[in-house]
């Protein structure tokens, strides 16, 4: 990299599904942009369990006016990273992978300097559209540390054979216990209300209710995980402590948006348990002008409330404010 920074009209940090929509449509209003992205493509939905299936159909996950195809209505995991891709291909998007921004500065003359692990940038405008897959929830308890504990699930076959303990009673819960199980796992759940969550799957919850009811999958409800050992848990439940053999935790305790991160560059958030990011629902901007919020990183804890399919709509506001603005 040159020692004089690229400067850019936008700059975009985060290049999932609704940043590289962001860049599409700074693209198609002739502004220069820059995508930049900690991981690799779409890294969060890389990150997702291998097998994993979308809620929603494909034309619902589509950007760009790109036709999504796929092979069933709901499209996999698989489909959906070679569908961004090629997305991305099609545009000639303008994208920096494996780069974490590690500041973000407003000079004297109004111009944001941004530093990453990989050098330094000047932009007119931000965009933030980093998600809330980055910050696992953590449960606070002695021997999460431990390497068996996992935050992130990816694929069953690893566990076979192995007593696992899944945390939580979401999708990724339940995905995480019933693939296990299948992979010949000895399955115990884990969960603080008293039944399987509403939201998952529909075609998925009476599976696990089933497994559950059978016998096949053991579960805890109305329950917590109280200490993690080498070989050993203990869950508090109703009838009192109760410590089974463990070799696999998988904390399936949900994420968080790094929240450190807005405040650091000067982003308010709410001071209640939501922590909602300051923001218009007109234009996306920021209580720091000219610093946009995109996607699911809007809603703050209350991370069901943004998806892509209603989160793509940000892009075209946030570009037409900026548009607005540009002398």
């Amino acid at each position: 990299m040159s020692d004089t920074p690229t400067q850019v009209d936008v700059l975009i940090i985060g290049a999932g599904p609704i940043g590289l929509t962001c860049g599409i449509e700074a693209q198609k209003a002739g502004l220069s942009y820059l995508i930049i992205e900690k991981g690799c493509l779409v890294n969060s939905l890389y990150n997702y369990p291998s097998n994993m299936t979308f809620f929603s159909t494909s034309e619902k996950l589509e950007i760009g006016g790109i036709p999504f195809v796929s092979v069933n209505l709901k499209p996999t995991r698989a489909e959906a990273l070679e569908y961004y891709r090629r997305a991305a291909v099609h545009f000639n998007l303008n994208i920096r992978l494996f780069e974490e921004v590690m500041n973000v500065l407003r000079q004297s003359d109004g111009i944001f300097s941004v530093r990453s692990v990989k050098g330094s940038y000047l932009a007119k405008n931000i965009i933030i559209s980093t998600g809330f897959y980055d910050v696992p929830v953590k449960l606070n308890i002695p021997g999460e540390e431990l390497p068996k504990v996992k935050h992130y699930y990816k694929d069953p076959h690893y566990y076979a054979f192995q007593n696992v303990a899944v945390v939580g009673a979401g999708n990724s819960s339940v995905d995480a216990a019933l693939e296990t199980f299948r992979k010949s796992a000895n399955v115990t759940m884990i969960i603080r209300g008293s039944e399987i969550s509403h939201r998952v799957k529909y075609w998925v919850r009476p599976d696990i209710v089933n497994r559950i009811k059978e016998g096949s999958i053991k579960a805890y409800f109305n329950s917590s995980l109280e200490e993690i050992t080498p070989t050993n848990i203990t869950i508090r439940t109703p009838e009192g402590p109760v410590s089974i053999p463990n070799d696999f935790v998988l904390a399936m305790t949900g994420y968080l948006p790094n929240f450190n991160f807005l405040k650091d560059i000067g982003i308010e958030c709410s001071r209640d348990e939501l922590q909602l990011p300051t923001h218009s629902e007109e234009t996306m901007q920021t209580n720091v002008p000219n610093i946009y919020l995109a996607g699911v990183v809007c809603g703050g804890m209350n991370t069901h409330s943004y998806f892509i399919e209603n989160s793509r709509v940000h892009a075209e506001k946030i570009i037409r404010h900026i548009r607005s603005q540009k002398i």
